[in-house]
């Protein structure tokens, strides 16, 4: 069977979590499709396997750095590691009441106080308390500095972070070693308060502080103790960084559902329940996480071998989906990831007319036509990054910001571009993961068109990109996607002066101030007016090039129950501690 919806949630809040490379409790169910095993154990988990796929294979317990910050680090985490939110059935947010209660105490100044559950902890039996806040705060506030510097001169961050907005507003909070109860204060007004130290977001304080060598965390932070504090950063940064078929078991502990049991290299990653949580205890006992490359999940999900499948969208998956029959539940809908090519500023491409001749070849049209409406037949090309086309105010931003010159190639200009400059010939290498067909097949499209117009266009896709290419500089123009949400701020550290998601190295003093400006507006009108105005001013800097909304992809056996499609960047496991294995009649 197929299911289509389209996604429409909007919110006012704005951030929560950095892109990644949510009151009452969510209601995280949905109806589904087989699993292994069944019988309840005594805890209300039953002692069933349930196996999903995912594309990539994890590599940090620490999903919050900016080398780390990955999807495929998120799939496994979704519950393992929780918080005071997380995001809901829609990809909005969903406060975690079972974690703790946040509070808004005061407007002026922001005041907001947050509570752990009495009985949250970590599944070594240590709480959960203010150590762990204060390590979130400081990790992200960008506050702490190394001793290194850069080329400039100017230190460098102690702490690496995917996305330091709305920390580096908070001043110190205000706690002791072992509270329970935290109070923020900012320094200024900030739209997304209810947004902070969500579900992944907090990680163990005490585990930090003992391989730091650091017997009181809070007071080396709090008193800014360069070398406590550089060992704990470094620790943080590399410490959790996993080395595959290893499960660093003392060190990557649970404070969700689930915890993290065993690690085959280059096969797959087990979770088990964590019988040490204190809230809902997960529907199933095991959980395996299979690493399978997108074109092979459609033949191991109608052999059983996985019950779950979320691949990246292309016709011959779906079709491939669709002839396994009712057996399996297809759900296709919107999603908060976004394809885009990013020019690497400290290569050739900090050239502006490049960049311009550059756009001006890349037949975006064509790659919608030729490879996402064979599965989504509305498809569009996306010109905007902070809205995507399904979400509203997408319309507004674009005729406020847009002019249409990159909506078909003009290959006369760019080669214009090119001779006048005395640059024909001028190598792109077009950085991405490989193996992606669909990508290869980008690529293949943009050499045919700009290559007519003077440049060399060449694949460098690589295995490593994320790890090797992306993050080292190690390409021209990356093609790849951010996923993410509604939270529209979630985006300030993509393009932002220093920003943890800025792999390109853009900088422009104008989008700096107006990233800080949206950050204080809760009027949405204002927000757009403002996005808008940053959108703008990508487009003249062709600091980016937005191609496509992700036409959202997911499949399950319907001999499971609780698979269910969310738009935002939790994807697939969001719910895995809902998911269970019918019961047969």
């Amino acid at each position: 069977m197929i299911t289509t919806r389209r996604t429409t949630a909007a919110l006012t809040l704005l951030v929560g979590g950095a892109l990644v490379i949510s009151g009452c409790s969510a209601d995280r169910g949905g109806s589904g499709g087989s699993g292994s095993g069944g019988g309840d154990s005594s805890s209300g988990t039953s002692n069933a396997t349930i196996t999903v796929a995912h594309e990539q294979e994890f590599n940090s317990y620490n999903n919050n750095t900016a080398d780390q910050n990955a999807v495929q680090n998120t799939v496994v985490l979704n519950n393992v590691l929780g918080g005071f939110w997380d995001f809901g059935p829609d990809g909005g947010i969903e406060d975690d009441a079972e974690f703790g209660t946040v509070e808004q105490t005061s407007e002026d100044p922001l005041t907001i106080q947050y509570t752990f559950a009495d009985d949250a902890a970590w599944s070594d039996g240590e709480p959960i308390d203010c150590d762990d806040l204060m390590l979130t705060w400081a990790a992200n506030s960008g506050k702490f500095t190394s001793t290194e510097t850069d080329e400039d001169g100017n230190p460098l961050s102690g702490f690496s972070s995917a996305g330091t907005t709305g920390y580096e507003d908070m001043n110190t909070p205000e706690c002791a070693a072992g509270d329970k109860q935290a109070t923020i204060t900012y320094a200024q007004p900030f739209a997304d308060w209810a947004g902070m130290f969500g579900a992944g977001s907090i990680m163990p304080a005490h585990i930090v502080a003992q391989q730091a060598g650091v017997d009181d965390l809070i007071g080396a932070l709090t008193s800014n103790n360069a070398e406590q504090v550089a060992a704990l950063a470094d620790f943080y940064n590399t410490g959790f960084i996993g080395t595959p078929g290893t499960v660093d078991a003392d060190n990557w502990l649970s404070s969700g559902p689930y915890k993290i049991d065993s690690w085959q290299a280059g096969q797959s990653i087990t979770l088990t329940a964590n019988e040490e949580y204190w809230g809902t205890p997960a529907k199933t006992g095991t959980i395996v996480i299979r690493f399978i490359d997108a074109t092979a999940q459609a033949q191991a999900l109608a052999n059983g071998e996985i019950q779950v499948a979320r691949p990246q969208p292309a016709q011959d998956i779906l079709a491939q989906l669709q002839a396994i029959g009712d057996s399996v539940k297809i759900d296709q809908a919107d999603e908060y990831t976004f394809e885009h090519l990013d020019p690497n500023f400290a290569g050739v491409m900090a050239d502006a007319d490049l960049r311009r001749a550059f756009a001006l070849c890349v037949p975006r049209q064509q790659i919608v036509d030729n490879l996402i409406k064979p599965v989504n037949e509305n498809a569009t090309v996306l010109n905007a990054r902070f809205k995507l086309a399904f979400q509203e105010g997408y319309d507004q931003v674009v005729q406020a910001s847009y002019t249409g010159q990159y909506d078909q190639p003009n290959i006369a200009e760019a080669k214009q571009i090119l001779d006048s400059k005395g640059a024909a010939g001028t190598t792109v290498r077009i950085g991405y993961q490989t193996p992606n067909q669909r990508r290869t097949d980008a690529v293949a499209l943009i050499k045919a068109s700009c290559d007519q117009a003077g440049f060399n266009i060449q694949d460098a896709g690589q295995e490593d990109f994320f790890g090797n290419g992306l993050a080292a500089g190690n390409f021209d123009v990356a093609l790849f996607a951010w996923s993410g949400s509604p939270l529209v701020s979630s985006s300030a550290s993509t393009y932002v002066t220093g920003g943890g998601n800025n792999n390109g190295k853009y900088s422009n003093p104008q989008v700096d101030q107006l990233t800080a400006t949206l950050l204080t507006q809760t009027d949405t009108a204002q927000q757009d007016e403002t996005i808008a105005q940053i959108e703008k001013i990508l487009w003249d800097d062709v600091a980016t090039i937005p191609v496509f909304t992700f036409p959202g992809l997911q499949a399950n056996s319907t001999n499971v129950t609780g698979p269910s499609f969310q738009p935002a960047q939790s994807q697939q496991t969001w719910n895995d501690d809902t998911w269970a294995v019918a019961q047969q009649s």
